[in-house]
């Protein structure tokens, strides 16, 4: 275990403050427990269909200072504690304030808790508890301490609460003699009675859509209480009810004699800063963009969840999607991380995350994803262990061939589509490679050439084994799924997304899925919000800009058009009335909020804007615009602690960035000139400029019109 030395500092020099710290993990892992049955159906609970992980209940915290003279430090612990030095266990406290002795000593306390995660506050003038202090599970080598932002001996983590804020219906109507309530859209929170009255009982059916809410007999969320005559409600006379709930509209029956004066909630939310922004010459566009913002925001929670209606869970592949939409709009790195270690869960394993072979390899993308974007290894390194024993898990489903495969406990998902998912899928072994590529960058980081070595090799070879297998040159694209070493003839858009996604394919290869796949009218469509991410990413990473702007006006406008507040799970436009709301064999059963839907926070700012990372953490990056067919946007992308506004029109490109080096690229059909930098050709109609953070640069340039690609069929 290397030593954490506390020394004292000089006078005037500023000390952090002090912060409670846990087993890595432990937190997020109890949060996610918690969170893992908050699900209702009807009233009843529906934990997930996964193993909810523990934390461990006893660790062991570790630290060596070396003070000239004594300090008397204060200890709070979550859970019972046993402080002692230098290994005198014969020598033991429990007390909540110790005076520690000069010179160099090993501070060692037990901390155990059986019902909350066990963590420790300590401070003192010196020595106070952060994430450099070491601690053990005792089945495992000393690790550094997992820490956030519990900065006082009173802010337990245990106690960790999402952000509180009133609002009131904008409509109230009679419906068959019971009180409707709309709050204007969709939302999540607290229902709250001011000034009840009476007793009896009172029953509550909440609708993300009226339909839903009028309906006593399918509506998925529902409430009731018993109201009690005289009771003393909290809050003068406001009874709040205890659990939070998702909702547009509510429908209230209440016994005769039960009154109150008025209903109004307590929306639940995590603070989060808006900190993307886009306007352009399309006001469909714009109220699409910000309703995406506005889905993202309230499937951000304690963590990235699916749909605040009906599961409120964490998955893993629609987590790995709202990662890359939070790092485009709010970046917020709180809940990814806590997302991140909370899906990864404890040793050992059996399943898959979300019992899911697809959702595993997520997990490795997603944390892949968050060093590019943030350039932040230390949180990588803590996990690689638990990195290194999920991917040990993979690598044992592979067949003969070197295909990966689902077992028959495992879901092999893909997409809510009609597939075949037995044998090999192509889209699965595509996975794995990215998957392997990231172990093998982490490992290198690390150090361990070796492993990283192996993992290239390993990823190496899958992907020549899925092209040399999978690869149909009449269909021009990938097959979807081989079953005792034969491939089967079933063409489907995903594998040759996550191949040109990834880099896999070659130029021809790329040009021919295209042309005889992604826009083949005779190849399946792709339905669910959850796939069209990948689908019109790639679609723009091909220059299809035009197109994917009139498929986000077509698809998710058209959510907007049937009234729609927040993006859905699902949209089918051939679906007509209430038919719009079923899923999974309920009348109500799709989600109208769900974090997949959001994708246009993503797609506007990675490929309409174009800002991209070129080195972790945004030390370099990359500026692309494209206005996709549109005359006029500006709109500004989060780049760790800076940003980059950009602004586009038909004649002229305008940047200005906060911190960082860019690189600015462009076309033009004639030379382009610049007010404050040197433009540079770089090939056919093509520039680059690099900007520097604190200048504004000016392009003046002429658009070049594009050339419609022919398409199979």
């Amino acid at each position: 275990m290397e030593p954490n030395v506390k020394l004292k500092k000089p006078e005037g020099t500023a000390k952090p403050a002090a912060t409670w710290i846990w087993y890595p993990g432990d937190f997020e892992i109890r949060l996610l427990e918690k969170i893992s049955v908050k699900r209702r159906m009807r009233g009843v609970m529906y934990p997930t269909t996964w193993r909810i992980d523990r934390h461990y209940s006893n660790v062991r915290f570790h630290y060596t200072y070396d003070l000239p003279e004594a300090e008397t430090v204060r200890i709070t612990a979550e859970g019972m504690f046993s402080l002692h030095l230098d290994g005198r266990d014969n020598i033991r406290t429990n007390d909540s304030i110790v005076t520690l002795p000069a010179g160099r000593h090993d501070l060692a306390i037990c901390v155990y808790n059986d019902t909350e995660a066990p963590a420790l506050f300590i401070e003192g003038e010196n020595i106070r508890t952060d994430s450099s202090w070491k601690v053990t599970s005792y089945q495992s080598d000393f690790v550094n301490a997992g820490a956030w932002t519990f900065h006082s001996a009173d802010n337990r983590p245990s106690q960790f609460r999402l952000a509180l804020e009133p609002q009131e219906p904008v409509a109230r109507e009679i419906q068959d003699g019971h009180e409707l309530l709309d709050f204007g859209r969709e939302t999540f929170g607290f229902l709250r009675f001011h000034g009840m009255k009476g007793e009896g009982k009172v029953q509550i059916y909440y609708g993300e859509s009226m339909a839903e809410a009028l309906s006593t007999e399918f509506s998925v969320l529902t409430d009731r209480f018993e109201a009690a005559a005289g009771a003393a409600y909290a809050e003068e006379g406001v009874y709040t009810l205890g659990e939070s709930r998702a909702f547009r509209y509510v429908w209230i029956h209440a016994e005769p004699g039960v009154t109150w004066e008025r209903v109004s909630m307590l929306y639940e939310y995590v603070p989060l800063d808006y900190r993307s922004s886009f306007q352009c010459s399309d006001p469909q566009l714009n109220e699409i963009y910000d309703m995406s913002l506005y889905t993202l925001h309230l499937n951000t929670r304690e963590f990235f969840i699916d749909g605040i209606k009906r599961d409120r869970w964490v998955w893993s592949g629609d987590a790995y999607q709202s990662f890359l939409m939070n790092y485009y709009s709010f970046f917020d790195l709180d809940v990814t991380r806590r997302t991140l270690a909370a899906l990864r869960g404890k040793d050992p394993l059996t399943m898959h995350i979300n019992t899911i072979l697809d959702y595993s390899f997520y997990w490795f993308i997603s944390l892949y994803d968050y060093y590019l974007y943030t350039g932040d290894f230390g949180f990588v390194q803590q996990y690689y262990d638990r990195a290194v024993s999920l991917m040990e898990f993979c690598l044992k489903q592979r067949n003969e061939e070197g295909l990966v495969e689902g077992r028959p406990q495992d879901w092999v998902f893909v997409d809510w589509a009609d597939l075949d998912n037995s044998g090999a899928v192509s889209t699965e072994q595509i996975l794995l490679a990215r998957s392997l590529e990231a172990m093998s960058l982490f490992a290198s980081l690390l150090g361990d050439e070796a492993a990283s070595a192996s993992y290239t090799a390993l990823a190496e070879e899958i992907k020549e084994t899925t092209l040399r297998l999978f690869w149909d040159e009449e269909e021009g694209g990938l097959l979807h799924h081989r079953v005792d070493g034969e491939t089967k003839p079933t063409l489907t858009k995903h594998a040759g997304m996550f191949a040109m996604t990834f880099g896999y394919l070659s130029p021809e290869q790329r040009e021919s899925v295209i042309r005889n796949v992604l826009l083949n009218p005779d190849v399946p469509r792709i339905r669910t919000p959850y796939m069209r991410f990948h689908e019109l990413a790639v679609l723009c990473e091909s220059g299809e800009h035009d197109f994917v702007r009139k498929e986000i006006l077509s698809y998710w406008g058209g959510m907007i058009k049937l009234g729609a507040t927040s993006f859905w799970e699902e949209y089918d436009p051939s679906l007509a009335d209430d038919a719009h709301y079923g899923m999974y064999g309920m009348p109500f059963g799709k989600s109208l909020c769900h974090a997949w839907g959001a994708s246009p926070v993503y797609l506007i700012g990675k490929y309409f804007l174009g800002v991209t990372p070129s080195e972790p953490g945004y030390g370099k990056y990359r500026i692309e615009p494209n206005l996709g067919g549109l005359t006029q946007m500006k709109g500004t992308v989060p780049i760790g602690e800076g940003e980059v506004t950009v602004e586009m029109d038909l004649a002229s490109i305008r940047v200005k960035t906060t911190s960082g080096t860019g690189v600015l690229a462009f076309v033009s059909s004639s030379e382009p000139s610049c007010n404050n930098g040197a433009v540079t050709a770089v090939g056919k109609n093509r520039y680059e400029l690099i900007v520097e953070a604190g200048k504004t640069y000016t392009v003046a340039y002429a658009a070049v019109q594009k050339i419609e690609a022919s398409v199979k069929g």
